[in-house]
């Protein structure tokens, strides 16, 4: 029974806190969280919990209820609830290192991710884009797409974390192939769904309006979406995304594709938010992530919600089944 590995993310916010939550589930397979083991006693004590941690040193057998399964990684200084330090960088970005590292020699079944803060890691020197390139980067895969789903929705992005200035130009026909045979993909083999049914958003205000609010959904988007709609794909040609979203139009949809973050993501969050789970499709492995960030103000003080780690758990350990 290989293990999934859970990051414990940025140790000043909430992510430490999420993880705790863990030791009251019963899996079928073991959960372990990368963590500083003393900073997780710590945490312990300040939100008044009764958790015991276990040292990870192996187990093929899950924990049981009340124990958490902990790797332990040294933080490089102690942590002050809600104060970011940039010399505690290299501490999450070896969380990143391990997960990857395990899941791709075999000795896990994959990761889910609590939440990093991509500023301070930028603070302390170090390039960061954010979870989804750092796997990318790690796996040598030349493209990834994120996706994110809650129960009756998922979101799959063209572009990702760019400036919205940047993003016209980003969206060419060679990444839209690149992103739609991905998506196809694991969507068929990951999801199991043998002939997905894909909505796909315009680019521009009513998808361009025949040109007049824009050529891209003419000149670039339209043409790829019919060479798949040639070979039998059910996929839309490039609609407005004011009108997309309707419950109508989503009933029989099995994901939708968005042009740039802010497009698809803020109407899966208003559905969801909280149960909703990120997932990088295009790697070799399995990673899920929750929907939401640091929190640093929330943490310690055991306001923190942790359903989103536990449906990003859910499902990176209902994926390994297969």
């Amino acid at each position: 029974m290989l293990p999934l590995y859970v990051t414990s993310g940025e140790p000043a916010g909430i992510g430490p806190d999420i993880c705790l939550s863990l030791a009251n589930r019963e899996d079928l397979r073991p959960v372990v969280v990368l963590a500083d083991i003393d900073m997780l006693k710590q945490r312990i004590e300040q939100l008044g919990l009764e958790v015991e941690l276990v040292l990870y040193s192996g187990q093929t057998e899950p924990s049981l209820n009340g124990q958490l399964y902990v790797e332990h990684i040294a933080l490089a200084k102690p942590v002050i609830l809600g104060r970011l330090d940039a010399e505690n960088a290299s501490y999450v970005l070896e969380q990143l290192h391990r997960s990857a590292d395990y899941a791709l020699s075999g000795k896990s079944v994959g990761v889910a991710t609590a939440p990093v803060q991509k500023s301070i890691i930028n603070d302390a020197g170090i390039v960061f884009s954010g979870h989804t390139e750092y796997y990318q980067e790690f796996a040598h895969v030349d493209r990834v797409v994120m996706m994110l789903a809650t129960k009756t929705l998922r979101v799959a992005l063209a572009t990702t974390h760019l400036p919205l200035r940047d993003v016209p130009d980003a969206i060419t026909q060679e990444r839209l192939h690149q992103v739609i045979d991905i998506l196809i993909h694991d969507l068929k083999t990951k999801f199991k769904i043998n002939q997905p049914r894909i909505l796909v958003c315009g680019l521009n205000p009513h998808a361009g309006e025949d040109g007049y609010l824009g050529r891209e959904e003419i000149d670039v988007i339209n043409p790829v979406l019919e060479e798949y709609r040639a070979r039998g794909v059910q996929m839309s040609l490039s609609l407005p995304a004011d009108t997309l979203f309707t419950s109508e139009n989503l009933k029989d949809a099995d994901a939708v594709l968005a042009m740039y973050h802010d497009q698809g993501l803020p109407v899966l969050k208003s559905q969801g938010f909280g149960e909703a789970v990120n997932i990088t499709l295009g790697l070799p492995f399995i990673r899920t992530s929750v929907d939401h960030g640091t929190a640093l103000s929330l943490a310690g003080t055991g306001q923190a919600k942790a359903s989103s780690l536990h449906v990003a758990v859910d499902l990176a350990l209902d994926l390994a089944r297969d």
